[in-house]
């Protein structure tokens, strides 16, 4: 059991900078006003593979049998990785800031911090669910300079976990896709290594900054967005005593079968509308949390608070404009807006189901539009160089609870195969330290409808959610994915 409570040791046994295999000239790239409402916190990304037996990654053991390397494993990784950020150099630079103070990046190669490491664990030892203890701090890097750091770990067993944490400020995670989905196709051994087949076979990034300039004049901007973001400046004071809420991490799946039950009974609503799985998965967790704060002497003036991230891209393609849509599927960077809801706790706990998830849908659909990310940037550029923030993020745990659903379905699991086979489990981890919770649905790596659910959350939220919907969020065991 001392695995499985994380009672095992990493050991570091190579660190070195790997920069873009060619050269590149120096630069400054500004970040865009949707970049700017972004703080300064690091995202962090997994993958685990089982012990690979392909013969182009072993060497010529005493016996004359192949004998599997982590030596070549990491060789390919950085060949790679190398590679790939020649069109990714973003993720070579570094962020500095100019004269009034705002994070510009500066594109100048001093690549990214490549760390090799040995862990005395099997991979069917590890505890996913509880990834405080197996992951935080083990797997998953530490960034201390640049914008990404990697981290590859060799286990016990043979298997490999190969983990990135990277700056939100320079990408989203539709952003940090793309870059994964090329770097496992560099690796790949079946395709040429040039930096040509990178550029075919995957999206190359656009840093085309001007697809998100401001309107010139500055256009309308709806009040909502003054509900929905914030100036740090205007941010009230910390309270003066510390915070005693814990905010713990946990990673659930949820079956296909549970999905569908949870959308019929959302389904039930006034304006005949049938929500979406994120919606329907997104009020059954409303009612959840806010189940945990029913408990408070205080209730009946407590607001729960839920926010959902939606994606911009496709809001903002052109008209028709073929070549706009195709420049923004390759952005490279933020394009993100976090719509939320506040509803009453005891509202929200008494209500059906299809009430919440009318709200939900309310509240982002409204955000779900051309003219609010257009808003969006306006509004960012009449407070600038004041930086802004998304209120939600702002919560502190006397006004209630509030966390932000970020849906994860675009999570390239089965395709960040650097050659030596298909992701065993993948997740994201963001542990990002603030008193608002996050939550990522994600793919079963299974590929059979379920999904995986990253948590963080306060540990009475957890509770009340294992204890009352444990037949809807079931913990994330090896038995599971091993199937």
């Amino acid at each position: 059991m001392g695995a499985k409570n994380g009672d095992f040791t990493v050991s570091v046994i190579n660190e070195e900078v790997v920069a873009a295999v060619l050269p590149m000239q120096e630069h400054w790239l500004p970040l865009s006003n949707l970049d700017l409402l972004l703080p300064a916190v690091d995202v962090g990304v997994f993958f685990c593979y089982k012990n690979p037996t392909m013969p182009m990654f072993t060497t010529l053991g005493e016996n004359g049998t192949n004998k599997v390397t982590f030596g070549s494993m990491v060789g390919t990784l950085k060949k790679a990785l190398a590679q790939a950020l020649v069109s990714y150099y973003a993720f070579a630079g570094e962020v500095v800031h100019n004269s009034v103070g705002e994070p510009e990046l500066l594109c100048n190669n001093r690549g990214v911090d490549f760390v090799e490491a040995v862990a005395n664990v099997e991979l069917q030892c590890l505890n996913f669910y509880n990834p405080d203890d197996t992951i935080e701090g083990k797997f998953v890097p530490k960034k201390k300079h640049g914008v990404l750091a990697v981290q590859a770990t060799s286990l016990k067993c043979g298997g490999i976990v190969v983990a990135c944490t990277f700056d939100h400020r320079i990408a989203d995670a539709y952003s940090a896709n793309m870059f994964l989905v090329s770097w496992a196709e560099m690796a790949q051994p079946t395709k040429p290594n040039t930096i040509a087949t990178a550029t075919a076979t995957s999206h190359y990034p656009c840093f085309r900054r001007s697809l998100l300039s401001p309107r010139r004049p500055i256009g309308s901007i709806h009040p909502s967005l003054h509900h929905m973001y914030i100036p740090i400046s205007t941010l009230p004071p910390p309270p003066a005593t510390a915070s005693t809420t814990t905010l713990l991490s946990r990673i659930y799946y949820v079956t296909a079968e549970q999905l569908h039950r949870i959308q019929s009974l959302a389904a039930g609503t006034s304006n005949n509308t049938k929500p979406t799985k994120l919606e329907s998965f997104s009020a059954f967790l409303w009612k959840m949390v806010a189940r945990a704060a029913s408990g408070d002497k205080n209730s009946k003036r407590v607001v729960a608070k839920m926010g959902i991230v939606v994606d911009g891209r496709k809001r903002l393609m052109g008209n028709g404009d073929k070549e706009k849509e195709t420049t923004m599927e390759c952005y490279f960077g933020n394009v993100l807006s976090i719509p939320f809801g506040g509803k009453p706790v005891e509202e929200l706990v008494e209500k059906p189901l299809g009430f919440v998830a009318d709200a939900v849908h309310e509240f982002l659909t409204a955000a779900a539009t051309k003219e609010h990310f257009l808003g969006l940037i306006d509004w960012v550029e009449a407070h600038r160089p004041v930086p802004g923030l998304a209120r939600i993020y702002c919560n502190n745990a006397d006004e209630g609870p509030a966390f932000v659903v970020s849906s994860g379905q675009r999570f390239p699991e089965n395709k960040v195969d650097f050659g030596w086979g298909k992701v065993v489990f993948g997740s994201y981890h963001f542990p990002w330290g603030g008193e608002s919770g996050y939550v990522m649905p994600m793919p079963s790596p299974l590929g059979n409808g379920d999904w995986v659910v990253y948590m963080h959350l306060w540990k009475q939220q957890l509770e009340i959610i294992e204890c009352e919907a444990a037949h809807v969020f079931r913990p994330l065991t090896w038995d599971y994915l091993n199937q």
